[in-house]
Formats: C-alpha cells, sequence, structure tokens
C-alpha cells in the first residue's frame, strides 16, 4: 500500500518554529484531514510537504523514499498533487490549456484520455472548455484547479480549503470528487475550514494545535472526543 509519511516534521517561518515536530501519514485510497484553527500551522505544513517551503528538520517520504528538499515539479512529478488554497487558475488560458499544461503524460494520446476522464468528473469544465478561466466562477476555478491535479494522475491528492468562499452546491460537487479520487486509489490530505464536512469525507483525522499535532485517529474518534477539536480551534 502506497503511503506518504511525515517524521518529526518541524517548519521555521521568520526564524521562528510553527510546526513542532508532527508526525503522521497519508495512505493510499483514504481520505486523511488535517484541522485547526487560523494559525495553527494548516497551510505552513502543506507548503512543506508539497516543497514551497523548506523543512528545519525531520522527514516526508513517499513509499519509503525521501521527498523533503525536492522541488514544487518534482514532487508533482513523483505523484504527489497539491490543490492550492484560493481557486487558481491561469486567467489568461482556456479551462482546457489550464487542464492541459498540468498533464504529465508524455504522450499525445494518453493526455487526451487524461483529459477526457477529467471531464467525466466535472461535466461543467467539458461545457467551458473554451472559455477564459479568468471568466470562470470561483466554484467553476476550483472545479480547474482539482483537474489539473487529477490530469496529472498522482498517487496523492493534497488538497488546501476545498470549500472556501463557495456555495454549498459547488461544495458538494467537489466533496463528491474527492470521493472518486480516493475510490481510484488516490490518497487525500484534506485541509478544510467547516470540520462537520471534512470529518464526513475522511476515514482519518488530524488536529493541529499551535503547531503540534494534538490528535491522529480516526474521523469517528475525533467526534466522539469533541473537546479536542473544540479546544483546538478556541486556543489558536
Amino acid at each position: 500500500m502506497s503511503s506518504i509519511e511525515v517524521d518529526k516534521l518541524t517548519v521555521e517561518r521568520g526564524g521562528k518554529p510553527v510546526i513542532h515536530g508532527i508526525s503522521f501519514a497519508v495512505t493510499s485510497g483514504e481520505i486523511t484531514t488535517l484541522l485547526g484553527a487560523n494559525g495553527a500551522g494548516k497551510s505552513s505544513t502543506v507548503m512543506a510537504l508539497s516543497g514551497a517551503i523548506p523543512i528545519a528538520s525531520g522527514t516526508v517520504k513517499l513509499d519509503g523514499k525521501p521527498i523533503n528538499g525536492h522541488a514544487p515539479d518534482r514532487i508533482r512529478g513523483e505523484g504527489v498533487a497539491l490543490v492550492p488554497e484560493g481557486h487558481r487558475v491561469l486567467g489568461q488560458l482556456s479551462v482546457e490549456d489550464n487542464l492541459m499544461v498540468a498533464a504529465l503524460d508524455p504522450s499525445a494520446a494518453g493526455r487526451r484520455k487524461s483529459l477526457q476522464d477529467v471531464y467525466e468528473i466535472f461535466p461543467e469544465l467539458s461545457e467551458r472548455r473554451s472559455q477564459l478561466a479568468s471568466n470562470l466562477s470561483g466554484g467553476q476555478k476550483q472545479m480547474v484547479a482539482m483537474g489539473q491535479a487529477f490530469i496529472a494522475k498522482p498517487r496523492f491528492m493534497i488538497v488546501d480549503e476545498l470549500s472556501l468562499g463557495l456555495a454549498p452546491t459547488v461544495v458538494k460537487r467537489l466533496a463528491e470528487a474527492l470521493k472518486i479520487a480516493a475510490q481510484s486509489g488516490i490518497g487525500v490530505l484534506l485541509i478544510e475550514q467547516f470540520a462537520n464536512l471534512a470529518l464526513d469525507l475522511a476515514g482519518h483525522a488530524l488536529v493541529l494545535e499551535r503547531g503540534k499535532l494534538v490528535f491522529a485517529g480516526t474521523s469517528a474518534e475525533l467526534r466522539a472526543t469533541p473537546e479536542i477539536l473544540h479546544g483546538a480551534y478556541l486556543s489558536s
């Protein structure tokens, strides 16, 4: 079974530690959610795992091989796709071009097949394939961002703030896409502001409080101990 293993991860920002030696794993075919208040360290964790910022100490391994210190493009090529916060797209490119630039398959036929797979997940994008991405709604942009991850055929997806600023109907569509990802064998690390949504999707949960991991277990176990979650959100 494929996995990302994070061991004693420490991250510093501005010379000060913001992540304090956390350890956890994300397994293929499962959704794991990372929860915590603003400032708890979720974004720093995401940036460190994706190679966007350096790791002060500790290791991140993909199937037993260290990937910390690798550039973001290399990490993506090794099978870890990031869906960043904020519905980021290439606004001056069409929807289809946004997707195609993210495809990693070396063959034209393979890239076209990957594109059709994305359109099956998000038929809304197929209907807008020639439209400039800058003219899309926030929800449609988030679909493009997720489509860019899917088209890379990753082993793992890191999804930062799935529902931020989006209507409930759009969030439902995106949640279904994450379920499809897990069912296809992709491991998902979901960072989400709404705990109920995240726990409905994820089988496993992590809770960060001021850069420290205060809970790691099943979503059911976290629901059974709400004081941990409530305490983390209130104290950060």
